[in-house]
């Protein structure tokens, strides 16, 4: 190939990439334009708990960051570990991302104690201060779990428990939680022929079109 042959074919290389990078450029300007917005399903209230390193974690503290959060207890024999995995993998999706923060209730305050959930944390790895698993009296946590994020959480009476660790029913679902404290996702995780991967990509979706809103 001569010298001015190899010219022109850099410069047509360079024409073409500029062209596929103002296409796809122009495709992601599209999609973000097409999404639609996500629905407002209530305001969360303001709220004092504490995490696994026993600290106080109030609304104030994740106002302008997009969250997602869910509610579990770590004696739980059921769906719980499964969903601690999906917030892990939710976790790894959003290394990048610091402004993206995950929230961890527990129905089970009496046992979940500051030091029991730092060590139901650590086993899964998660990333302080990016991942917050809080405690706190009934009455508070259902406060928040119950009233602002729709979550639910019944304990089961002595009789109907099937096993000792057999304690509380209840929502296997994750929530997204906007910058303004505002509920905006929801999202089963559990259910019979659930995909975790689509769900996952599901909440990731969410919380960027948030990440996206002032």
């Amino acid at each position: 190939m001569n010298y001015s042959s190899k010219i022109g074919w850099q410069v047509w290389s360079g024409l073409v990439l500029a062209g596929l990078t103002m296409l796809a450029a122009a495709v992601g300007l599209k999609l973000a334009v097409q999404a639609k917005p996500l629905p407002i399903y209530g305001t969360i209230a303001d709220f004092t708990l504490t995490n696994q390193d026993n600290q106080a974690v109030r609304l104030a503290r994740l106002r302008g960051q997009v969250w997602v959060a869910d509610i579990i207890f770590t004696r739980c024999a059921g769906p719980c570990l499964k969903m601690t995995r999906q917030m892990k993998a939710l976790q790894q999706a959003l290394a990048g991302d610091r402004a993206a923060q995950l929230v961890t209730l527990t129905t089970d305050p009496e046992y979940d104690t500051p030091k029991v959930l730092r060590t139901y944390a650590e086993r899964f790895g998660a990333d302080r201060p990016g991942w917050n698993f809080l405690t706190g009296t009934k009455e508070q946590i259902a406060a928040l779990a119950i009233d602002s994020l729709k979550l639910s959480m019944v304990e089961k009476t002595p009789q109907e428990r099937q096993s000792p660790v057999d304690l509380f029913i209840h929502s296997t679902i994750f929530v997204v939680v906007d910058k303004r404290a505002r509920l905006r996702g929801v999202f089963e995780t559990t259910g019979e022929g659930t995909d975790p991967q689509q769900v996952e990509e599901q909440i990731l979706a969410a919380v960027r079109q948030l990440e996206r809103e002032g």
